[in-house]
């Protein structure tokens, strides 16, 4: 056959393996860590999806080497502990059987330690040891290692890389990057030594030659090895790009494969994750230029969901492999589809962060728009019912198109109506910003889903009482959302003000110094593209923060696109709307004017619950969904739709 996207399909061999194509899964993290660090049977199912998914190579994140001075709660492999070395030997072969290269992240988080415990108090305890001593910006002491403590964690890095390779791992992957260890001796940031390993390139780049070194002597000649370094640290004082050529240069005979990420953790979350605010593949510059320098292949990572771009990296000569995480949570059969030509059907991560903010939250995994993430255990795939019923679906937005299309792959006869012209609820009013886009693109894939799948789709249908008694179905599915709520403020209805759900029908209304009153997510969002637009934007919030109901890790980023483009005024309730403005009240009572001449109007959503009470009683089983049950988020109304759709 003839591939639609010929180099992202072609293998590559690094050492003497293998690997089936050129997009691997990038490290991330279990969630059913044990105590003792041993990977749990739903971490296990985690990574093993992504190699049903097609993917060239999965990699296990993250596997601290030495928790004497890492007590990170990680994987570790430690032949003392009962199921280290078994529970490693299953996940690698929970890869290996898929045709898929199963690798391990080793990894030392050296200053940073602890990161991942969820007893902070005992975090707080600990001796923390890096490169320098130094007071960490909160307040936490770090040592300077010693050449005693140093050789032990060499060492480390050596007996963990020939357990991985026993327990069934085929290529291991260092990590350099992100400001754990490793690249804290890489960093002059970070890195204040005077003796051989500080001042100096070279100098800096030892600790990782001899980690490499020692991992090389474990694993062989030809067991290839993964590093994974930052091209650039992108922060003021950090290496830059030129000094990461440099590195890259210093340690490239040592490895088979280069992988180029971007940033510190520590001093910029959005750029090692990089957020809906920032251009896809915003990092692959980096490895672009510290390709032309070096004789080893490369990989690129950063926000890559889009085969056509990935194609294009790998055609041009960019990097030699493309790197995805979030991208394989949102859709882990993204590189079989790519392999067979189906990339239209890919669903594309919405870069929402809220798989992350689930783990920090909960400890748990979820992903927005694939309801089987962090529950691959239960199995993932939808069965055929065995009596097949008739389902109707009330609502074509997230929840109600998931639902109608589990439904119809399980064999049920499903018809779907939409009183609108249009499909997505409330993901209509996504494509008005072009850092969401990707949300209002959702509803075409899943309306593709839905319609391969079998389900019927209705547009300009309301689904009433009577519409449902002559449907006679065996099941309802109510999804009909919820609708914007708009208090009776005087002056809010007036020919100025645009309802936020409306601003994409709208937004030709939308005139000179704008304010959007209500700092939630929804107001946020959309006063931070119309400050990109180059808007003058008032933002007015009653509350002392904004963007409460924005995730832990969203909201950050969030909040520093406000601090560029908005002028926000918290602690002001709006009670009257004008020509000129919003009069508003403060905390004391005063009257405080802001100016503007045209207001958005982001208040918040209401449930439709008199939808919902008049269609209660329409079919032998009725399930609520999505924001008709509770306002919530697209993540809830796709999980809650997928399984009203399996009970019925």
């Amino acid at each position: 056959m003839i591939r639609q996207y010929p180099n992202l399909c072609k293998p590559i061999t690094l050492g003497r393996v293998t690997f089936r194509n050129r997009m691997f899964s990038a490290p991330m993290g279990g969630t059913d860590i044990t105590n003792d660090g041993c990977i749990g049977p739903k971490s296990t199912a985690f990574y093993e999806l992504r190699a049903k998914g097609g993917a060239g190579a999965v990699t296990v994140s993250e596997c601290m080497v030495h928790p004497q001075t890492d007590a990170s709660h990680a994987y570790h492999l430690d032949p003392t502990i009962l199921n280290s070395l078994a529970c490693a030997a299953y996940t690698a072969d929970a890869i290996r059987r898929h045709g898929c290269i199963p690798s391990i992240e080793l990894s030392h988080s050296g200053m940073y330690a602890g990161t991942y415990m969820t007893d902070k108090v005992k975090q707080k305890e600990m001796v923390q040891w890096g490169p320098s001593a130094c007071i960490r910006e909160d307040g936490v002491e770090v040592h300077e290692l010693t050449q005693e403590v140093i050789d032990d964690i060499v060492k480390a890095y050596g007996e963990a890389a020939a357990m991985a390779k026993r327990a069934g791992f085929e290529m291991v992957m260092i990590h350099g990057g992100h400001g754990w260890l490793i690249n804290q001796f890489l960093s002059p940031y970070f890195n204040k030594r005077t003796d051989k390993y500080g001042g100096n390139t070279e100098n800096r780049c030892r600790f990782a030659a001899e980690v490499l070194d020692a991992v090389r002597e474990a694993v062989g000649s030809f067991f290839p090895i993964e590093f994974r370094f930052s091209g650039s640290e992108l922060f003021e004082g950090g290496y830059d790009l030129e000094e990461g050529v440099r590195i890259a240069r210093q340690l490239e005979l040592k490895i088979d494969l280069l992988h180029v990420s971007a940033g510190t953790y520590q001093k910029g979350f959005g750029t090692t994750h990089p957020s809906m605010f920032k251009e896809h593949g915003c990092n692959v510059y980096l490895a672009a230029e510290i390709k032309k320098h070096v004789s080893v292949p490369v990989a690129t990572i950063g926000g890559l969901n889009d085969p056509a771009q990935m194609e294009e990296i790998i055609a041009s000569g960019k990097a030699d492999v493309v790197e995805m995480a979030r991208a394989l949570l949102a859709d882990p059969y993204l590189p079989s589809k790519v392999m067979q030509n189906r990339g239209e059907e890919i669903v594309r991560c919405l870069r929402c962060f809220t798989c992350m903010a689930e783990r920090a939250a909960t400890s748990t995994r979820r992903c927005t728009v694939n309801p089987m993430i962090g529950r691959e255990i239960e199995g993932e795939e939808i069965l055929p019912a065995p009596i097949k019923k008739k389902v109707l679906v009330a609502g074509g937005g997230p929840g109600g198109l998931y639902a109608a299309y589990t439904a119809a792959k399980r064999g049920h006869e499903v018809i779907l109506c939409e009183k609108e012209d249009e499909l997505g609820g409330i993901l209509k009013s996504e494509q008005a910003l072009p850092f969401k886009y990707e949300m209002y693109q959702l509803t075409e894939t899943y309306e593709k889903m839905a319609r391969d799948a079998g389900a019927e789709i209705r547009l300009n249908t309301e689904v009433t009482k009577e519409y449902a008694e002559k449907e006679n179905p065996d099941a309802v599915i109510i999804a009909v959302g919820s609708k914007p709520l708009v208090p009776p403020i005087p002056g809010l209805n007036g020919e100025n003000v645009i309802i936020v759900n409306n601003y994409y029908k709208e937004s030709e209304k939308c005139k000179g110094k704008v304010i959007v009153f209500g700092g939630g997510l929804a107001g946020c969002e959309c006063a931070i593209h119309l400050g990109m637009e180059g808007k003058q934007v008032e933002l007015i919030e009653m509350r002392d923060e904004l963007a409460p109901d924005a995730n832990v890790r969203h909201r950050p980023l969030l909040l520093a696109e406000i601090d560029k483009y908005v002028n926000v005024h918290t602690g002001l309730r709006g009670v009257k709307v004008s020509g000129e403005g919003i009069l508003c009240k403060d905390k004391e009572n005063n009257d405080v004017m802001i100016e503007g001449d045209t207001i958005i109007c982001a208040l918040g959503q209401q449930s439709r619950f008199d939808v919902v009470e008049e269609l209660r009683d329409t079919a032998p089983i009725v399930s609520v969904i999505g924001d008709a049950a509770k306002v919530s988020t697209i993540t809830n109304a796709v999980y809650w739709g997928y399984h009203a759709a399996l009970d019925i």
